[in-house]
Order: C-alpha cells, then structure tokens, then sequence
C-alpha cells in the first residue's frame, strides 16, 4: 500500500512540476512576452554600443591630444613666444633674392580707401 501511495504522490509532484514549466515557457511566448524580451535586448545592445562609442570618442580624443603635444615640441611651438612682431617685408611676391636687382620695393603713395574713387 505504501508503494502505491508514494508513486502516486511522486507522479503528482512531477505532473505539477510539468504543468508549471509549460505554463512558465507558454506565458513566454505569447506576443506581448516576446516584444517585451526582443525591447529589452534591444536597448542592453544600444547601451553597450553607446558605451562603447564613448570609450572609444575618450581614447581618440586623449591620443590626439597626446599626439598634438608631440607636433608642438617638434614643430617647436611650445617655445616662449617673442612678444615683439618681426618687420614687414616690402618685397615683391617674385623675387630672386640673390640678385639684389630683382628686389622690388613695393611701397606706393596711393590710398586703400575704396570710397576715393567714386
């Protein structure tokens, strides 16, 4: 008598235990249950891309900075800066420097004001 009633209790237990699972992965399925599960993926993967995104804006940004740094000291750009402006040249745009004849002194007495004509 008692193997009987311990099969029966144990085939109850499993046949609850089954109708659970199967209800569990029907409530799953229904549309509502997959547009809520395929939305929340969707956003996991857009904020992991975001994220992604901005690690990788913040990387290029700090090695551009790093690497203007490195063309200022080639370039010499970081030198202290003479407060005074150099001398304006008075050459024309052609010239060949080497012969003192071609240089060409461009100052005129004529006026850059547009109204004197009219």
């Amino acid at each position: 008598m008692f193997r009987r009633t311990f099969w029966f209790g144990t085939g109850v237990a499993a046949g609850v235990w089954a109708t659970t699972k199967v209800n569990r992965k029907l409530k799953q399925l229904t549309p509502d249950s997959l547009a809520a599960a395929a939305a929340n993926k969707a956003l996991d993967a857009g904020t992991r891309l975001k994220n992604r995104a901005v690690g990788f804006a913040l990387d290029v940004r700090e090695n551009m900075a790093q690497r203007e740094a490195e063309l200022d000291d080639a370039l010499g750009l970081n030198a202290p800066v003479d407060r005074e402006l150099p001398a304006l040249r008075h050459h024309a745009a052609i010239e060949n420097r080497n012969d003192p004849k071609s240089v060409v002194d461009v100052q005129t007495t004529y006026s850059h004001n547009r109204n004197e004509d009219h």
